[in-house]
């Protein structure tokens, strides 16, 4: 097979896979234009100091030993197939790079053979990018559940960042459509990445010469919509992820419906409002402070998809408002919505010097057409409504329509599929492991 042809159809069936930032272009060059863009499998991710990092997004094959109902690499497809050899694939990368297409590698793979054997092949690939090469760029290796851990730390010593993807959200899920794979071959090599971070960390205050290990971290990623696991749960397991394994970043992943199985929904768009729901909870997880059962519990295990995940809690968590703003504290401040974590320290910060009012709140870029039916300043309510629920609702839903928000309307509900397993009520198994 020619190599622009195992190109084209490995960079494609790299795009559902959404572990890293990405935006894909088709644009052509045009006549006497200036740079190029390729849209075989070129991505985007971002730097911690805000770079925006081009980087090729491949497979190293779709062949796959597995049947994954969802998955539209499984062996029972019929899709073209193809592999490249690790020579094949540092060429295009080291080619890709002095074009100045990309500036790194995200490199994943279907499993081929058996997960060992598929490892080897992506370590040869970074390796040898990095020692025959001196390739210096930023490579981010997906590594294979259930291969050899000396594989994994091998190949660590190489990439700035791995990740192991769950996929589904708990053991239901993954022997319902996944029933090849097993938890602990998924689990396993996170808390191994885990623990060689922090020896890799704690080796590099000892010794000057010590390599560093996943220097960026690892993630992972979920598929939501898939199976019938609330977002609760799916919240709960992204929680004790970052407690126990100190990700990066959990990414989440609409379900797409590439192939058809009585096991999996009858939809015909991914339900991309909810997976916008979760990535907006996700971060109150990560730097608001809050818990999972703070943003939902037993009672209420779905997220509105109407209204951004804090406006759903403010809503349901009324007796805490109206704040006064030039008394509240820092951890208050985060919760009242329209106020984010820099608008919270400028409140705390100025506030020294004297009271605030609702003008200087303004100035401070604070989104108070959301912020003002939950605060007052110097005691007075500029709300101009009652505090209660359905009232505020109605306004925050009449301010996001105006202002061009999500509408969810239109949503399917995929829990009705499966009511036996909802009702079940049983403690989720990947949490149990963790």
């Amino acid at each position: 097979m020619e190599l622009l042809d195992k190109l084209r159809i490995l960079a494609d069936a790299a795009k559902y896979d959404v572990s890293c930032s990405s935006s894909g272009s088709q644009k052509r060059n045009k006549n006497r234009g200036l740079g190029n863009s390729c849209y075989s499998g070129i991505c985007h991710s971002w730097a911690d100091d805000g770079r925006c990092i081009s980087l090729l997004k491949i497979l190293f094959t779709n062949h796959c030993i597995y049947d994954c109902a969802y998955c539209i690499n499984r062996v029972s497809n019929a899709v073209p197939r193809a592999a490249f050899t690790p020579d094949e694939l540092v060429d295009i990368t080291i080619n890709f790079y002095k074009r100045n297409y990309i500036e790194g590698l995200f490199l994943s793979s279907a499993v081929l053979r058996n997960p060992n054997y598929t490892m080897e092949l992506m370590l040869d690939t970074v390796r040898k990018l990095r020692e025959r090469e001196n390739f210096n760029g930023y490579i981010h290796l997906k590594a294979i559940p259930g291969a050899d851990n000396r594989l994994i730390e091998q190949a660590g010593k190489y990439a700035d960042r791995m990740s192991v993807n769950i996929e589904l959200p708990s053991e239901r899920g993954l022997k319902l459509l996944a029933p090849q794979k097993k938890k602990e071959a998924i689990i396993g090599p996170m808390k191994f990445i885990s623990s060689r971070i922090i020896e890799g960390i704690e080796d590099k205050r000892k010794f000057k010469k010590a390599f560093d290990f996943v220097p960026a971290g690892q993630t992972t990623q979920l598929i939501v919509g898939a199976t019938p696991d609330n977002d609760l749960n799916i919240l709960r397991l992204s929680e004790a992820l970052y407690n126990r394994f100190r990700l990066k970043r959990v990414y989440y992943s609409a379900y797409v419906p590439v192939s058809s199985h009585p096991n999996l929904p009858s939809i015909s768009v991914p339900p991309l409002v909810r997976e916008h729901r979760l990535y907006q909870a996700d971060w109150l997880l990560r730097f608001y402070r809050f818990n999972a059962y703070e943003l939902l519990d037993e009672t209420h295990q779905n997220f509105d998809t109407d209204l951004d995940p804090k406006c759903d809690w403010a809503l349901r968590n009324l007796h805490l408002f109206p704040v006064e703003v030039n008394y509240a504290d820092y951890e208050l401040l985060l919760r009242v919505p329209g106020i984010g974590i820099q608008s919270a320290r400028r409140i705390i910060a100025s506030r020294r010097f004297g009271s605030l009012d609702y003008t200087d709140l303004s100035k401070m870029g604070i989104v108070l057409k959301r912020t003002k039916y939950f605060i007052t300043c110097k005691g007075k309510y500029y709300g101009g409504i009652n505090i209660n629920a359905h009232t505020l609702k109605e306004r925050l839903l009449a301010k996001a329509k105006n202002s061009g928000g999500l509408n969810a309307g239109e949503q399917v509900s995929l829990f009705s599929l499966y009511p036996d397993l909802l009702s079940s009520g049983k403690q989720d198994s990947w949490l149990g492991e963790l």
